[in-house]
């Protein structure tokens, strides 16, 4: 009888647990976070955010509905798609575009490469062009000045390292390099790079907030660890999700939308990220 009662249990277990992972692989859910500074305008108080990552072709809903609608629900003052917005090994533009102008719709969009950009060769001309129709600002290794109420703060993007070099040593350099020749001000900073392993990077050129993905949460999640494995950075990656902060600068890692190489992921819910950023004197 004990044996009959426990085999009731485990399968009950084994249900929840199959239902548990088939919703986390079919649904997106919305992370917030607030983000503190007295370095911000008064004017940039309550200034909502929007982080798009790691969309990988994927398609939640009819023409990605379920996205769009969490996002027209926040109501974010901007957009950011923080690459890999398609899959180099399933390159499809329509899909990718199609999203990207239901996004448009809802509010601006700037944009920074992933690595998967980077793979597609010369497929990236055309997606940037397509990306260029819909309005959407694409940061090349530059930045730009977001303003409001005659306030403004920095925006700058990095394209992904894999566009120069792929030799993973001499990455930080790179990215350390082009954040250098940005001539970036003493004005707030908000930097879009798509890899959250080069954070050291980040933290030595005093960025103030960077917003990243790649790491897809480390896609198998497992609680009080972490994620166990992420590009760039293996088992058990120090900077899978979250909130990382060092100094003066806080990192927050998107586990993105999408999937690549491993195409199911467990108890790491597909996100869209949303930070509200927050004045103080």
């Amino acid at each position: 009888m004990v044996k009959k009662y426990l085999a009731v249990i485990l399968a009950i277990l084994l249900l929840v647990l199959v239902l548990w992972t088939i919703w986390g692989n079919a649904t997106v859910g919305v992370t917030h976070y607030s983000i503190t500074s007295n370095q911000l305008p008064d004017s940039f108080d309550s200034f909502k955010i929007a982080v798009v990552s790691d969309v990988h072709n994927a398609r939640f809903g009819s023409d990605n509905s379920q996205i769009t609608r969490k996002l027209e629900e926040e109501h974010p003052d901007i957009i950011a798609i923080t690459g890999d917005l398609v899959d180099s090994n399933r390159t499809d533009m329509e899909t990718a575009i199609a999203l990207v102008h239901k996004l448009m719709q809802i509010a601006p969009c700037y944009y920074v490469t992933g690595n998967h950009e980077a793979w597609i060769g010369t497929q990236f001309s055309e997606l940037e062009k397509m990306l260029f129709a819909e309005n959407v600002q694409i940061l090349h290794d530059e930045v730009i000045r977001l303003e409001k109420d005659g306030q403004t703060i920095q925006l700058a993007g990095l394209d992904d390292p894999d566009f120069t070099e792929r030799d993973t040593a001499v990455k930080q350099s790179i990215l350390q390099t082009k954040l250098n020749q940005m001539n970036l001000s003493e004005e707030y900073c908000i930097l879009l790079s798509h890899r959250p392993e080069m954070f050291e990077a980040y933290v030595e050129e005093n960025i103030d907030l960077v917003l990243s993905g790649h790491a897809h949460g480390g896609q198998f999640r497992l609680p009080f660890i972490g994620g166990i494995v992420a590009p760039n950075q293996g088992l058990f990656p120090k900077y899978d999700a979250g909130k990382f902060t060092r100094n003066n600068t806080t990192m927050i890692v998107s586990r993105g939308i999408g999937n690549s190489i491993m195409p199911i992921r467990f108890n790491n819910r597909p996100e869209i990220v949303v930070i509200e950023l927050k004045c103080v004197s």
